[in-house]
């Protein structure tokens, strides 16, 4: 079973009683697969999609109007990454599901897609959802990129490695204030690509310093990281090609989002020695 625990909650009851509803479906998947009782599944299966569907853009729907209320920076984000889920549940076709073997394969698919792509994008994404100052209040800064003392932890190392993914996703903005286009993507993938890998050895130092003083919040802090991480890696450079200076800029404002709430709301509480 698919557990829908505490660190999933976001604090809008609406929307985290909607995602509880996502992970029951995720579980009536289980247990299909792990039903051998009936053999045709066909029927099921479609009722299931269908359901899935509608539901997930009932909730899509819900969940972007509330962002547009609250004016939260990381909508842009939040819708693309929505897209992404409506075309691969589009995807699945009820012609795939004529034969028994063809529907144990697709409930697979589907319950690991759905796991993996829900609980990343709650913890990744959602979990940021009214956590955020109003764009107006960070992005309008004239460097949004500067590190300030707002962000010390007071951990020296940590605080300088945090410095440093500022000025990494510096380079990523110093981009887009001077306007990106096709012929740039190469020096993007550069970019992100230093940046994915420093924010790793960071997570591993600053994961490493928690264990060390045997932080509580040691599990969660693996989880947002993995989360991030997974987010950076599938950035794609076909994506990046289409509309490079709207899609770099809708992933500055995420990186740098991310990375200041991630600083402000979850590594502040790490003690310092």
């Amino acid at each position: 079973m698919f557990q829908f625990t505490n660190d999933c909650l976001i604090g809008v009851e609406q929307l985290d009683q909607e995602h509880k509803h996502l992970f029951e479906l995720i579980n009536s998947i289980l247990d299909m697969i792990h039903n051998h009782y009936i053999s045709d599944r066909y029927s099921q299966i479609k009722d299931l999609l269908e359901e899935l569907e509608n539901y997930a853009e009932q909730h899509f729907g819900n969940e972007e109007a509330y962002m547009e209320k609250i004016r939260d920076p990381e909508l842009i984000v939040q819708r693309s990454q929505h897209v992404v889920f409506r075309n691969k549940v589009r995807s699945w076709e009820f012609k795939d599901i004529d034969e028994l073997e063809a529907q144990t394969d697709m409930l697979e698919e589907m319950m690991l897609f759905l796991a993996e792509w829900l609980y990343q994008h709650i913890i990744g994404s959602d979990t940021m959802i009214g956590k955020l100052p109003p764009l107006e209040e960070w992005m309008m800064k004239e460097n949004i990129c500067e590190f300030s003392e707002e962000y010390l932890i007071g951990n020296t190392l940590i605080d300088n490695e945090h410095r440093e993914l500022f000025r990494l996703i510096g380079k990523a903005n110093d981009l887009v204030r001077e306007g990106v286009d096709v012929g740039q993507c190469d020096e993007i993938m550069e970019i992100l690509g230093e940046l994915k890998a420093y924010t790793e050895f960071h997570f591993s130092d600053e994961e490493e310093y928690m264990e060390s003083i045997h932080y509580e919040g040691l599990e969660a802090q693996k989880r947002a990281h993995k989360a991030f991480i997974y987010k950076i890696a599938g950035i794609q450079k076909e994506e990046i090609e289409k509309q490079p200076q709207e899609y770099m800029q809708s992933l500055v404002e995420f990186l740098l989002g991310w990375l200041i709430n991630h600083i402000l709301y979850t590594d502040k509480k790490i003690p310092t020695l």
